[in-house]
């Protein structure tokens, strides 16, 4: 972030710094959740199949499991796994005390269904907060847990805007994994919400209306300079990897950064803007799932 000039680096929501700040506070929690007598968290996560880039965030996931001072219980099954094999698996996590959270890892393979399997997972160990249950919390304002990622979004906002009210946020993509959830969550900080998708006429239109842009449609560069309202605060949630002149590849979002970080007010890049903070809230809700095992919380999610 430092090659950039202090006018435009400013402007930049450091994600990784937020993330481990966040991270930092969830190590020191769950030492004192220990010290009052609670069980350690534990976080389960189950990945079906051999993608090398989920096998290295599945493996990260872990790493940062053990540094918040979490159990981690992982399951690595193979890509011919039956569905039937990994609901059984799921039982018995949701049955194990000593398991709190449970995630399994997307994608799954074609002969598994992914709304199934989400919703064979026990809500209250549901940590991706993907599950109808949670969704549906989710839409009603009741406390649950939030998706990893929109949640990490909304505190990315939330170190810029300590209040939101009246602002308009745009949302492109309507995902249920991110743009859903974060058109909810938005609603929640009392925003004026508008979700762009696929069959929206001028998506560029509607975008120069933002107060605040969140872009989450896995299509890279889509987002132009010209798509952005002078100020705005863009959070890209998108992430792909593309080729290099050099024959290597690199990291790149659905915003076009050169061309918006000039006009931004205040941007997340990528790398190092969401991704480190999808990790962090999911340490943060498997924290927040002990508590809630032990009693000592209703279940919200910030």
């Amino acid at each position: 972030m430092s090659t950039f000039p202090p006018e435009l680096a400013g402007k930049l929501i450091d994600g990784k710094g937020i993330a481990r700040s966040l991270t930092d506070r969830i190590g020191r929690e769950v030492s004192s959740f220990i010290e009052q007598g609670n069980a350690v968290p534990g976080l389960a996560v189950v990945l079906v199949g051999n993608d090398p880039a989920s096998e290295v965030y599945v493996k990260n996931k872990a790493i940062q499991t053990h540094r918040a001072g979490m159990r981690s219980f992982m399951h690595m099954l193979p890509q011919s796994t039956k569905q039937e094999e990994l609901l059984e698996l799921l039982a018995q996590l949701n049955a194990n005390p000593q398991i709190h959270g449970i995630l399994v890892q997307l994608p799954l393979p074609p002969q598994i269904d992914p709304v199934v399997v989400t919703n064979a997972i026990a809500p209250h160990k549901d940590v991706d907060g993907l599950g109808e249950v949670n969704a549906g919390r989710l839409s009603l304002g009741i406390d649950g847990l939030v998706p990893c990622t929109p949640l990490g979004c909304l505190m990315l906002l939330q170190s810029v805007h300590k209040d939101m009210t009246g602002k308009h946020a745009v949302v492109i993509g309507a995902s249920s994994l991110v743009g859903k959830p974060m058109a909810q969550l938005l609603l929640k900080q009392n925003c004026t919400i508008s979700v762009a998708h696929i069959h929206t006429r001028d998506t560029r239109a509607l975008a120069r209306e933002a107060d605040i842009l969140v872009v989450a449609t896995g299509k890279h560069g889509l987002v132009r300079g010209d798509w952005i309202k002078p100020g705005a605060t863009v959070i890209d949630v998108g992430i792909t990897r593309v080729p290099t002149p050099e024959g290597r590849t690199r990291l790149v979002g659905d915003v076009a950064f050169e061309e918006a970080l000039p006009i931004a007010g205040h941007i997340t890049p990528v790398p190092g803007g969401v991704g480190p903070m999808t990790i962090a809230c999911l340490l943060h809700n498997t924290l927040q799932a002990a508590r809630v095992t032990q009693g000592q919380s209703k279940g919200e999610a910030l």
